[in-house]
């Protein structure tokens, strides 16, 4: 059994660091460039907020019900059954988590380049000529690499040293985003008058369509369900983990927008490549800053990768407790109480992510997937609630049942939007598809995997 010895602090820091990670940084472009108004484009960082902190409130029920690894696959598994629970930790496993270290990992080398030019050098040094996916090492790949097995390391030795680690990293980003964002908007060289000028107009579909990047950017607000088993008094702290985690995500991300315009108009900040935040600290305290932004920024990513270090696996040994994958999985090591199987899988499969370099490409399929399963998951609290009226809850969802039928319908009017713009509409124009069908191709291959699977655990 995994051990209850995290508190809400530390699961609230598991949410800091999980959430705010590279997406923060390269995601305000693409969202500008769909919404080039000053107003409209902060609203649609708002709204995401709102959205995610409702979410994190049905969780929050969800978790002190049902206190287990896994998150929403303990839920969907509970309200919808084994094939649809399957699909979000397939999800999970092939890019939710592993991709997202993947290529979180390869921006992270990015950065040490900045100081280490060899560390992100791209140069082929070795290329295994596997068909369709030749994977390529390079110094950047080995990097990245490097920084997977360390954090897989750490979490592997227990939850002592894991939880030791995420807090110094989400304790040392936070506190630099913060100070960077007050001295930014006290004395940078920047201009209000920026929250005045539009770039052009904003149809309704393209505000909703800039919410899946933003959602995307917000996704890890439900860290703190996939732990719940290893948190202590889980009815009580698990729901004060999400709501003071993601609430402090809201405020960093509103703030650090806010930045943004104050010190590029959002036609220029529509145009900006790569890191804004590197752009942003260069415009304000010159080159200097820029050096001291990007340590915060690794600082940043670091953190990222080893909240989904954490998190990713106990999704994985939840699905193999109960056969839905390599069984394996379900192994916890004798000394130090982590799902060590799942840690390793989870590690090599972001490793040759790194190698083939399809992370980015997965991670940008499956974006609107982290909306559809959270979208599910949240509905599930309306099932859970007529088939199972009068188990204990000790936390009942703010707003029930307006506000998360609020998310439920924002998240299908979001997935329904994203599927028209990159499925219907091609099919019926002649166009190429989109990264959302791309996204229903690589859900829809879990399905002969979990027959698969589902077959093995019947004959076992």
């Amino acid at each position: 059994m995994l051990e209850r010895r995290l508190g809400p602090l530390d699961a609230a820091a598991i949410i800091v660091s999980n959430v705010i990670g590279g997406g923060i940084l390269f995601t305000p472009p693409q969202v500008a460039a769909a919404v080039p108004h000053p107003w409209l484009f902060l609203g649609v960082w708002v709204a995401g907020g709102v959205l995610a902190f409702t979410g994190a409130m049905a969780y929050a029920e969800l978790a002190a019900l049902r206190p287990r690894a896994g998150g929403e696959y303990v839920y969907l598994r509970a309200a919808y059954g084994r094939l649809m629970a399957f699909l979000t930790g397939w999800t999970s496993f092939v890019a939710g988590f592993s991709g997202a270290i993947a290529a979180s990992a390869v921006v992270l080398a990015f950065y040490v380049g900045r100081f280490v030019p060899a560390a992100a050098d791209t140069t082929a040094i070795l290329t295994v000529p596997l068909p369709y996916v030749p994977l390529v090492v390079s110094r950047q790949s080995l990097v990245a690499l490097s920084a997977i097995a360390l954090m897989s390391w750490i979490h592997l030795r227990g939850v002592g040293p894991g939880r030791f680690v995420g807090n110094v990293l989400a304790s040392l980003k936070v506190s630099a985003l913060l100070i960077f964002i007050a001295l930014g908007l006290s004395i940078g060289a920047g201009s209000s008058s920026n929250l005045q000028q539009s770039a052009g107009a904003v149809p309704a579909a393209a505000w909703l369509l800039a919410l899946i990047p933003v959602m995307f950017t917000y996704s890890g607000w439900n860290a703190a369900s996939y732990v719940a088993e290893e948190i202590k008094n889980p009815g009580r702290n698990v729901p004060l983990a999400l709501g003071l985690g993601t609430a402090a995500v809201i405020v960093i991300y509103v703030l650090l927008n806010l930045l943004y315009l104050y010190v590029l108009p959002v036609g220029e900040l529509a145009r900006v490549k790569g890191s804004v935040l590197d752009v942003i600290a260069d415009r304000l305290l010159g080159t200097r800053a820029g050096d001291i932004m990007g340590i915060v920024s690794i600082i940043s990513i670091a953190a990222s990768i080893s909240a989904m270090v954490f998190a990713g696996p106990r999704v994985y040994y939840a699905m193999a407790r109960d056969g839905l994958f390599v069984k394996p999985a379900a192994h916890i090591h004798h000394k130090y109480r982590t799902p060590v199987v799942a840690i390793v899988a989870q590690a090599v499969w972001s490793g040759l992510l790194v190698l083939s370099g399809s992370a980015k490409t997965l991670t940008t399929y499956t974006g609107f997937a982290v909306v559809l399963f959270a979208g599910i998951a949240v509905s599930t609290l309306f099932v859970l609630r007529r088939r199972e009226p009068d188990a204990p809850r000790p936390f009942r969802a703010w707003g029930y049942p307006v506000a998360p039928a609020i998310f439920t319908i924002a998240s299908a009017l979001i997935v329904a939007n994203a599927l028209w713009t990159d499925l219907l509409r091609p099919i019926a124009s002649g166009d190429s598809w989109g990264p959302a069908a791309a996204g229903l191709i690589v859900i829809a291959a879990g399905l002969p995997v979990y027959f698969v699977l589902r077959s093995g655990a019947s004959n076992a």
